[in-house]
């Protein structure tokens, strides 16, 4: 079962969102634990039997609220500072947990040297369900966690520490750089696959992320810290769990994680105080309105943008953030110079982002008649590959050049003259290679009605297309692309220009 359906399942049956840390700290344990620990170690038995307690002190804290919380969460740092007896002590408190509740690991992982041996220590040895990592090696690090399909990373995006505040908030609070993580995460894996840990402390910095993040699961920090005591105090404590959950709820009133206070950890009876903190964020959850308003659209700051403009705005705006358009003087194919460039192969690159422009295809051809999908190289090879396996349709396509020896083809790959092929290109600016490539598929006894685009460069390519006997369908046109942009605050005036004119 992967994490994401666990953690789902978990929430339902134990009816919590509530994820409860596996910290064996010995400055919080309980009095008569703490009593045995400090005698062993003051007799100097540290650490096989000072391990010992701690371990008796984690199984008891599992065994007390397995049927509390959606999830566990035990802190690497706690178990490598007691050494090789601290990594066993992890392992039999892994193995304590029931399988039905899923296990993140906070090990804050930052390392891409050691990236893959902890991906295969942390999955398949010690099988935690997820891991938080550290976002500032950037995607490399991140690809080696999510080579597991069924398991999951949560990325830390923001501390609620206060000396932290200089640096996630440089340059400025208008565009921080902890909304910039957010934005660049977006494309590294798809929405169950990825998560982000906020310290929640702070509800408008959680506002923030959720409105660039509609969809992702958030795991919040930090939200008790004004919360114990009673009369004026808990009242405070129970205005700002409103707040929390109003900024990080998603639209369907799910979507959030809260951490379970660590007084639970210190006290003899464990169960009261978390079925108490269930309780209190159940009855908050059930007066909170679960339609709020959602950003739909990827932005590293405010969304400028409502829910009636182009219906691809979100995909417009995440292809011009990991840079398939730039502005800059580029030579094409053609001879043209244009004063921007669009690269579309930097999508094979981002997951997600090429899921979507996969799927953006996929709604064309599903209403085309063909038998087979035909890629003109380069650029638009994964695309084809990625719409035959979606669509569940065989594959050829034209060789730029054929080689002077082996097989000597036109076309690579199995077909029967006769048949329909649909041509998949990526930009049409010219409409030159894709014709030249219809036409080299023509002359092998096939036939080409449709060619299909990601961007009509417009300025009547399309009327050449059908000049030459295709049908032409784009999934954007380079106008619709200039003018979300621009109303999306992503380019300046003078860009906008550039983009109209060319």
């Amino acid at each position: 079962m992967s994490f994401a359906s666990k953690l789902r399942t978990a929430i339902a049956t134990n009816q919590s969102i509530l994820c409860l840390g596996l910290d064996p700290n010995p400055e919080v344990m309980p009095a008569k634990y703490k009593a045995k620990y400090d005698s062993e170690m003051n007799a100097g038995a540290y650490p096989d039997r000072t391990v010992a307690y701690l371990w008796e002190w984690m199984n008891f804290i599992i065994e007390s609220t397995a049927d509390l919380v959606c999830a566990y969460k035990p802190t690497l740092g706690f178990y490598t500072a007691l050494g090789a007896s601290g990594l066993e002590l992890l392992a039999k408190t892994l193995a304590a947990i029931p399988p039905e509740i899923p296990i993140i690991l906070d090990a804050k992982h930052a390392d891409l040297n050691s990236s893959s041996v902890m991906a295969k220590t942390a999955f398949e040895q010690w099988g935690v369900d997820a891991i938080t990592l550290s976002p500032y090696i950037g995607q490399d690090l991140a690809a080696r966690f999510l080579m597991y399909p069924d398991k999951a990373i949560f990325v830390s995006c923001y501390s609620s520490n206060t000396t932290a505040q200089t640096f996630q908030e440089y340059p400025n609070s208008e565009k921080p750089l902890y909304l910039n993580v957010v934005q660049n995460c977006q494309a590294w894996a798809g929405i169950e696959s990825l998560a982000l840990e906020i310290g929640a402390a702070n509800p408008d910095a959680l506002t923030k992320v959720r409105s660039l993040a509609p969809e992702r699961l958030i795991l919040a920090r930090s939200i008790w810290a004004s919360s114990q005591g009673g009369g004026q105090d808990n009242h405070q404590s129970i205005e700002n769990l409103a707040a929390i959950l109003n900024a990080g709820l998603d639209a369907n009133g799910g979507g959030l994680i809260l951490p379970v206070n660590q007084d639970a950890l210190a006290i003899g009876e464990p169960a009261q105080l978390v079925r108490s903190l269930r309780d209190e964020v159940n009855q908050a959850i059930a007066v909170t309105p679960h339609h709020r308003p959602a950003c739909d659209l990827w932005m590293p700051n405010v969304c400028l943008l409502d829910q009636a403009g182009h219906p691809k705005a979100n995909l417009i705006l995440q292809l011009f953030d990991i840079g398939c358009i730039t502005f800059e003087e580029t030579v094409q194919a053609s001879g043209q110079i244009f004063p921007y460039y669009i690269d579309l192969r930097r999508i094979i690159s981002n997951p997600q982002v090429f899921e979507a422009v996969i799927g953006t295809y996929a709604e064309i051809l599903q209403n085309l008649k063909f038998d087979r999908i035909a890629g003109i190289p380069y650029g638009s090879l994964p695309t084809a590959s990625g719409l035959a396996l979606r669509l569940n349709f065989p594959l050829i396509f034209p060789r730029k050049e054929v080689k002077a020896y082996g097989a000597r083809r036109l076309i690579e790959g199995n077909y029967e003259a006769g048949e329909t092929i649909v041509v998949v290109d990526d930009i049409l600016i010219s409409g030159k290679s894709a014709i030249e490539g219809a036409q080299k598929i023509e002359s092998c006894g096939l036939k080409v009605r449709d060619i299909v685009v990601f961007i009509d460069h417009e300025s009547g390519v399309c009327d050449r297309i059908q000049a030459s006997g295709y049908s032409p369908h784009a999934v954007l046109k380079i106008s619709e692309i200039n003018e979300t942009l621009y109303q999306a605050g992503r380019i300046t005036e003078k860009q906008f220009v550039a983009l109209s004119h060319s």
